[in-house]
């Protein structure tokens, strides 16, 4: 069998049990060319919905906001001194690095608060623009040292959030002129349990924001940053949460919006949230949902998985406490009304969540439509999602030894990459229309492979000294391998898990009796499972795929006969040339419907022969890994190099 393919494996070798990788860090690398990253979502401090009420500031201030963020987390302490001390300038260098940095260190720091003369005016504020002001002269200097309380076992840098005591030299150099103002103290958009901020920590030392990295935040609280632009709408759910999406309110935001900020509200809205409760610490919720390290894992994929095309985009990771918000609430009572697939637990029920139960928020951009949702009817929309799919398997498992591991349809996304969205099937004129070499992307669907829970990689922590950090998931735990399935589909997709977990144990995928746990086993390395899914979403593409417009012989369906007019004898009044022009095009029309089969026929032949190759019992010996059945593609130019190596 082997001699009737194109000969693409001479430096692949079959892969036997477990076998370990060994390639080299210089070796990883990216295949193709990713789009800027969009911007963050709403839930952010000085957020797009919020401009009206904060002004744009310069970098200077927005240092300053920072700094006094981080100094709601730490406790003040004063020692007077004995009055006789001059002091002429801060130590500026130092407050300076101070407010750059994301985590506010203080331990070498000394900040100055002076009391005036008696006589003198109050102490002038700095500039909204950031200008220096001179510094005054002044009799008494009172220090205040700035003392973090470092949570034990965290590394050097990070503070733990506590309450800010009031000092009798801090009030007097914040004097002004008109009404005082009350103290700044720690937020109460923020929770200050302590025990809670430290059971999340390894979560929040993944975020990317200041805002984000501090403590826990209220849900609610987090939610109204939003405002009354953006309307929260649930898109699907599964055993490991909830998706949301933002969806701009154009009534409201096009009464006195700017179009730079309708703008960025508009981007903001390709944002989605995936909404994932986390196992509480002790008491209710401590042997259910999702654990700290599992999406501390599913986070670090993320982040090193965003350069590879065809993987979703990270923005942020949230983390926030409470009940769900009233805009969050009443989109999964819609969800409830409207869809057949509301299967978890009412977010409003105590019984199913505690008035303290953690979520997880993981921002990401909007990768499109699930393909569970989506009806594809055309040859070139299945081959563009199944080659789309194999190619960024291939270059993760070049660039991160990256098995997925759960590819059923609900975690593949497409959406078009037409200006106007549609994701209909091309028609054979458009077809015509195109050049192509290979019949990739002549569809213009874009897939994107998501939710990452179960899968298994290596992220090259510090490439200097080859600290290489193992990810994965003890999928024997996750209860999925003796399941039987409800449906055709659904018990096809069950056997996919057992054939993986087969391949895994012994090499050979049809292995699939039930054999003892091997605890560890799932962080080794069997790219041959992508191969499995890839079998599995190719199986489902061809089984579901429905009839087009025209029927397998390619010949347009009849309409019935209209009846006969009685005015045979009127001659219709024809323009010169019209009826040349009208033969041409219906010659054109019918040379490109020809083609278009012929092109039709070409991919699903090669689709039944990758079906072949895939086989679990006679397929291809010496295919391990996706970046094979690519390889395989690209010798036999079912595939051309510029479908793998430039993407927009």
């Amino acid at each position: 069998m082997a001699s009737v393919y194109p000969q693409a494996f001479a430096d692949v070798t079959p892969q036997q049990g477990k076998a370990s990788s060994t390639r080299t860090f210089g070796q990883r690398k990216v295949y193709g060319k990713r789009r800027a990253d969009a911007p963050r979502a709403v839930f952010e401090q000085r957020s797009p919905a919020r401009v009206t009420e904060i002004p744009e500031v310069g970098r200077a201030q927005h240092a300053l906001a920072s700094l006094e963020a981080n100094l709601a987390r730490v406790r003040i302490t004063d020692t007077t001194g004995a009055g006789d001390d001059e002091w002429g300038n801060y130590d500026r260098e130092t407050i300076s690095n101070a407010t750059e940095n994301s985590i506010y260190t203080v331990d070498k720091t000394n900040v100055l608060a002076q009391e005036p003369f008696a006589d003198s005016t109050p102490i002038e504020q700095p500039s909204p623009e950031g200008t220096p002001i001179a510094p005054k002269r002044y009799r008494t200097m009172v220090e205040v040292r700035l003392t973090p309380r470092v949570i034990p076992g965290e590394t050097w840098g990070q503070v733990k959030e506590s309450p800010i005591e009031p000092s009798s030299s801090v009030s007097t150099s914040r004097r002004r002129t008109g009404k005082a103002k009350p103290l700044r103290r720690v937020s109460s958009d923020y929770i200050s349990n302590d025990n809670a901020n430290s059971y999340v920590r390894a979560i929040l030392k993944e975020t990317l924001s200041p805002i984000a990295a501090q403590v826990i935040q209220k849900f609610d609280a987090w939610a109204a940053r939003a405002g009354e632009m953006l309307e929260v709408v649930k898109l699907a759910e599964g055993s490991y949460g909830e998706v949301y999406k933002l969806r701009l309110r154009e009534n409201i935001c096009q009464r006195g919006t700017s179009k730079s900020k309708l703008a960025r509200l508009r981007a903001y809205g390709d944002g989605v949230f995936k909404v994932v409760p986390l196992r509480a610490q002790s008491g209710p919720g401590s042997k259910k949902f999702t654990s700290i390290d599992e999406i501390v894992a599913e986070i670090k994929m993320l982040k090193y998985l965003d350069p590879i095309p065809g993987f979703a985009r990270f923005r942020e990771i949230h983390v926030v406490q409470g009940r769900f918000p009233k805009a969050f609430q009443e989109a999964w009572d819609q969800y409830k009304k409207t869809k057949d697939d509301c299967l978890n637990p009412n977010p409003s029920s105590k019984r199913a969540y505690p008035d303290s139960q953690i979520w997880g928020i993981i921002e990401m951009d909007d990768a499109g439509c699930e393909l569970e949702k989506f009806s594809w009817s055309s040859i070139f929309q299945v081959y563009d999602i199944f080659w789309g799919v194999a190619m960024a398997l291939a270059r993760a498992e070049e660039y991160a030894l990256f098995e997925h591991r759960d590819l059923h349809l609900g975690n593949v996304c497409i959406r078009s990459t037409r200006s106007d969205g549609r994701m209909d099937p091309p028609s054979d004129l458009e077809i015509m229309r195109r050049s192509y070499s290979s019949g990739f992307g002549l569809s213009k669907l874009e897939t994107t492979l998501i939710d990452y829970s179960l899968s298994r990689a290596e992220l090259v922590v510090n490439e200097s000294s080859g600290v290489v950090e193992v990810t994965s998931s003890d999928l024997d735990r996750k209860q999925i391998f003796d399941a039987i399935g409800q449906d055709e589909d659904d018990a096809v997709l069950r056997d996919t898990y057992r054939h993986m977990r087969a391949q895994l144990y012994h090499g050979n995928p049809l292995k699939t009796e039930k054999t003892p746990n091997v605890p560890g086993i799932w962080a080794e390395y069997a790219p041959r499972t992508n191969l499995v899914w890839l079998r599995f979403l190719l199986k489902m593409l061809l089984k579901n795929k429905r009839r087009e417009a025209q029927d397998p012989a390619g010949q347009t369906t009849r309409q019935p006969l209209g009846p006969c007019t009685p005015n045979k004898e009127i001659k219709k009044m024809v323009k010169p040339g019209k009826k040349r022009e009208t033969v041409l095009e219906l010659r054109l029309a019918e040379e490109a419907q020809d083609r278009a089969y012929q092109l039709k026929q070409t991919l699903q032949d090669r689709l039944n022969t990758i079906l072949e190759l895939l086989d679990l019992e006679h397929g291809h010996e010496d295919m391990c890994c996706a970046a094979d059945l690519v390889a395989f593609a690209l010798d036999a130019q079912w595939l051309d190099e510029r479908d793998f190596s430039f993407v927009e």
